[in-house]
């Protein structure tokens, strides 16, 4: 038969995969998940609690929602915000988005 067409004979086999070797792509995917992903997201997480537990009244704030106002009282689960002069409303918590300079009010 090796006329015409020459016989294919299987290679020999290289020495068989370290284990370890092979799951070092799946630990460098995580790794790259977590130091883009997982760190930065606790990370602001921690600052935005931080930033909820010392509000204080006579601050300015912006909800999520987007609607500014000055605290005007504290309470454990809910924040009372007065948005226009007499028209207060309550505000979970969670939901201030941030913490605007003194004054900033007054110039929008």
């Amino acid at each position: 038969m090796g006329l015409f067409i020459q016989d294919a004979f299987a290679q020999g086999a290289g020495p068989p995969a370290d284990p370890l070797m092979s799951m070092l792509p799946l630990v460098l995917v995580f790794v790259v998940f977590y130091f883009f992903l997982i760190r930065p997201q606790s990370k602001r997480q921690k600052e935005h609690k931080e930033m909820v537990a010392k509000l204080a009244v006579g601050d300015e704030v912006v909800t999520a929602g987007g609607v500014l106002g000055k605290v005007t009282e504290i309470g454990e689960q809910f924040i009372g915000v007065e948005i226009a002069d007499g028209v207060r409303i309550k505000v979970q918590r969670h939901t201030i988005g941030t913490v605007l300079p003194k004054g900033t009010l007054k110039s929008v």
